[in-house]
């Protein structure tokens, strides 16, 4: 089917929000490791991993053989939680084993959506509260609650509720909104979550839902402190902290397999999905024991989460990360490629900002780096120069002029080369 024929069908028959990247949309037919092919054959370097999905890589040998074995088998591919499987108990352990402190209890789910949704309902049993704290500039999903957490007008619908729920502002260091200088700072972003508690709640709270960095928002890296601020904050109200890892997650930052762990803190509760199944459809949250019992005496499960095929993928994306050491090799490649980046800068003053952590990178686009007049126009054309260049990349941010760096930690030096060189082509076509 061409490309042609597949918009008209998209168009007749996919709801309208489904919009593709760039002015000529790409068709992907196969992928392996950091590459992808198009119907044509044309290979692409992919540096953003579907939506920051693929942390194994694509197609990972292990992962194929794996699934070949239960194919082979006639495995179950679906058993919900009514009946007993190795593959959901499994996950559960290992995740247990990687998360901080006492959070040891799981509940697996198709999506990052449903995970948070699942975080905030189990929040407000536990704790009795409705009140839920969340930041501007944030994204927590596309399912009800978690697009009322949503911090981007973009992303909000006009018969959207909102009810008991606030937005602090966000810890946006580049655009500080108290026009503050990163690292010489008291953390003011942290302490309007105390007045925005005192000031529009009843001070009693649920929670505090917070990424590490904040990924739709454009890869908005707060100082790792400002984590443990709000985290004594949320305390002395009564709350829980949330902590959303559906994109930072999974050794991504290159620190920890949590990014919340760099912060020296435990959270009551981290959400993930994303890089957790590398491919497969799966999120999940993991809480403290507490917590989840809370919930006793009710039912609630998820039909399909926590399946074996899904499940077993994501348990192997786990022992492939530990094995191929990928979160130091996150680590390595990712401050390689910032380090560049910012070399870059001074070439080109339309990269106005540099941030993130390991493999999760944001290059913030300006008109003017003193002014910081925001680009939109120009990272959308960039979008398709890159595209030329056979580069594959994200945009992000409240107004789309931020491109999103988050290839697959498995990616190698010699194509993060590859990564810097097509993009400074393209900058300079632009």
């Amino acid at each position: 089917m061409d490309n042609s024929e597949i918009l008209e069908k998209r168009n007749t028959h996919l709801f309208p929000t489904k919009v593709p990247y760039y002015q000529t949309p790409l068709q992907l037919v196969r992928a392996k490791g950091s590459l992808v092919w198009d119907e044509n054959g044309e290979e692409y370097l992919d540096a953003i991993g579907g939506i920051v999905s693929i942390s194994v890589g694509h197609n990972h040998p292990k992962v194929i053989s794996k699934m070949k074995d239960m194919i082979a088998e006639d495995a179950i591919q679906h058993t919900t939680y009514l009946y007993l499987s190795k593959y959901m108990p499994e996950l559960a352990e290992k995740l247990a084993n990687e998360a901080p402190g006492d959070l040891q209890k799981c509940y697996l789910t198709n999506s990052g959506s449903e995970a948070n949704e699942m975080a905030i309902m189990a929040a407000r049993n536990y704790t009795g509260s409705q009140n839920v704290i969340s930041l501007r500039h944030s994204y927590h999903g596309g399912t009800n609650v978690p697009l009322s957490l949503c911090g981007h007008g973009t992303w909000k619908f006009k018969s959207q509720p909102q009810s008991s729920i606030s937005h602090a502002q966000a810890p946006y260091c580049y655009r500080c909104p108290f026009n503050k200088e990163r690292g010489s700072c008291k953390l003011e972003c942290a302490n309007d979550i105390k007045d925005v508690i005192e000031t529009t709640t009843s001070g009693q709270v649920a929670a505090v839902i917070i990424e590490p960095i904040m990924g739709v928002g454009g890869f908005i890296d707060a100082p790792t402190e400002y984590h443990s601020k709000v985290f004594d904050i949320i305390k002395s109200f009564g709350g829980l902290y949330i902590s959303d890892e559906v994109q930072t997650g999974v050794g991504r930052t290159g620190e920890n397999f949590f990014a919340i762990d760099d912060s020296n803190i435990t959270p009551d509760i981290i959400t993930m999905a994303k890089g957790l199944g590398s491919g497969a459809p799966i999120g999940a949250l993991i809480a403290k024991p507490e917590i989840a019992d809370s919930l006793k005496g009710k039912l609630h499960f998820n039909t399909f989460g926590g399946d074996p095929y899904q499940s077993m993928q994501a348990s192997t994306v786990i022992d492939i990360i530990k094995e191929e050491e990928l979160i130091k090799n996150a680590k390595e490649q990712g401050s390689y490629l910032k380090d560049s980046l910012n070399e870059m800068k001074k070439e080109f003053p339309i990269i106005g900002d540099v941030r993130g952590r390991g493999l999760l990178l944001g290059i913030e686009m300006v008109k003017d780096p003193i002014t910081k007049e925001i680009a939109p126009q120009e990272t959308a054309k960039l979008m398709d120069l890159t595209k030329d260049e056979k580069l594959l990349l994200g945009k992000g941010g409240l107004y789309g002029n931020i491109i999103r760096l988050a290839p697959s930690l498995t990616i190698t030096r010699k194509e993060c080369d590859q990564l810097l060189n097509r993009f400074a082509n393209a900058l300079r076509k632009l």
